[in-house]
């Protein structure tokens, strides 16, 4: 069963994903974080099925900005986990989760990676 971690399905990027997830025959579970944010276990297996370092995972947006963090300090493991904790806004969006496998859906034909 994949799932689909997103902010909303809103997003165009969580939209293009879940559409091409879709095309695939693939009905995934939607986690919309902002209403149901992550606890340090699911951050973790994020962090432990998607093969980018864990500083892709943070959004260095303009909420990132207005709090005034310095990316250098976020790229470590437990230091993205600790922030997305406090700021579960700053996760990276659309995340899709098949079995042990992940991927940031940036661009969104990077989530047919886990599909094979």
């Amino acid at each position: 069963m994949a799932e689909l971690v997103c902010s909303t399905t809103r997003g165009a990027a969580s939209r293009a994903s879940l559409e091409l997830l879709r095309e695939r025959g693939v009905e995934p579970a939607v986690v919309e974080y902002l209403k149901e944010p992550p606890d340090r276990a699911t951050l973790e297996r994020i962090l432990d099925a998607v093969p980018d370092p864990p500083a892709a995972l943070v959004r260095h947006d303009g909420r990132f900005a207005e709090l005034g963090l310095d990316r250098d300090a976020y790229e470590s493991r437990e230091a993205v986990v600790g922030l997305l904790l406090e700021h579960p806004e700053l996760m990276e969006r659309p995340v899709v989760l098949a079995g042990a496998r992940g991927v940031i859906g940036r661009p969104p034909e990077r989530v047919l990676d886990v599909l094979d």
